[in-house]
């Protein structure tokens, strides 16, 4: 058997995953969604043909980002807000991005083990997907992704990110609402706020407001509440309230839900949610244009016999950066 022919034997049949993922069956869905992440040539051309063919379906979903420095209960949050609404009739899909090894691509952590409950739940699928050093921490494929959930018939998609770097910027432009954890007693609370991510925030919730902690989790949420009246908000149309939860006793949570829908009542009625998304659409279309433009840069064979010597002689302090991509430029036959 040939090389092509072999290939043509594995490649999934396009019409049998529109169908089964339209019908909500979850193990196309995860078959749909490995196809998605596939660095061969051939399964990435039928993964954009299959997203192409969902996209009618899709749209409907509230989308969540939620971001939180690493220790806030991200993952205990989701669980018990996935739980939550489950309980409620909702399809929740969570695609959590995992931090990965910067030397091996390999996953640290498990998603899945950190949220119990709702791994068992049959309205909610979860997805761990590595970083594999993806700039800001979100996987490659997380839109795709998404948008497959979506025409699954999940109608509550939660984004969680790894919490560090560039990641909230990320996943803050491709969901509506972006939800920031923050936890009391750690101090100043002023002095942990981090600027960037209260700009982006939609709403900032203090986790743990349980057992003794109830105070200092009304404390820091005050704290919060002072501080984004001098920044400037992401939408004209809607002030980001704080609120205290507690992940652990699920005290809290219907409130901070309530807030999520009053959001996406509010910006609908404003029109901001639409706009919102066709920037983030715009945004998508570069961003896979970049990441195409760079394999191509690894991949092409002119340049790849010159890029060790490029970069021997920048290590080297022989050649500035500047002139080494005009020698890159030149290669590709682009202008310098």
């Amino acid at each position: 058997m040939t090389a092509r022919a072999d290939r043509n034997s594995t490649r999934p049949d396009l019409g049998k995953l529109v169908r089964g993922i339209r019908a909500g069956e979850r193990n196309v869905l995860a078959r749909a969604i490995t196809l998605i992440e596939s660095k061969r040539s051939d399964h990435q051309q039928l993964a954009r043909h299959l997203v192409q063919d969902l996209l009618p379906t899709t749209g409907k979903a509230v989308r969540v980002g939620i971001t939180g420095a690493p220790g806030v209960g991200k993952s205990t949050t989701i669980d018990a807000l996935g739980i939550f609404l489950t309980a409620r009739g909702h399809r929740v899909a969570v695609l959590a991005v995992d931090p990965s090894s910067a030397r091996t691509g390999g996953s640290i952590l498990g998603d899945k083990t950190r949220m119990a409950r709702l791994s068992s739940d049959e309205r909610a699928f979860i997805r761990p997907s590595p970083t594999a050093g993806t700039l800001g921490g979100v996987a490659a494929k997380t839109r795709e992704t998404m948008l497959i959930c979506e025409a699954a018939n999940y109608d509550v998609i939660l984004v969680e990110t790894v919490g560090i770097g560039q990641s909230e910027t990320a996943v803050a432009d491709m969901t509506d609402f972006f939800l920031a954890l923050m936890l009391p007693g750690a101090g100043d609370e002023l002095q942990g706020l981090k600027k960037g991510v209260v700009e982006l925030a939609d709403m900032i919730a203090v986790n743990k407001a349980d057992g003794d902690n109830i105070a200092r989790a009304s404390a820091a949420a005050a704290e919060y509440r002072a501080a984004l009246h001098i920044l400037t908000p992401r939408s004209p149309a809607w002030m980001p309230p704080v609120v205290t939860y507690s992940a652990l006793t699920g005290n809290g949570l219907e409130d901070l839900w309530n807030k999520v829908l009053e959001h996406r009542k509010t910006m609908t009625t404003s029109g901001d949610i639409a706009s919102r998304r066709r920037a983030q659409q715009v945004k998508w279309m570069w961003t896979i244009f970049e990441e195409r433009l760079r394999a191509h840069l690894k991949s092409d064979p002119t340049l790849k016999a010159q890029l060790p010597k490029i970069e021997a002689a920048v290590a080297a302090g022989d050649l500035s950066p500047a002139l080494a991509v005009e020698q890159i430029a030149s290669a590709l036959g682009m202008p310098t």
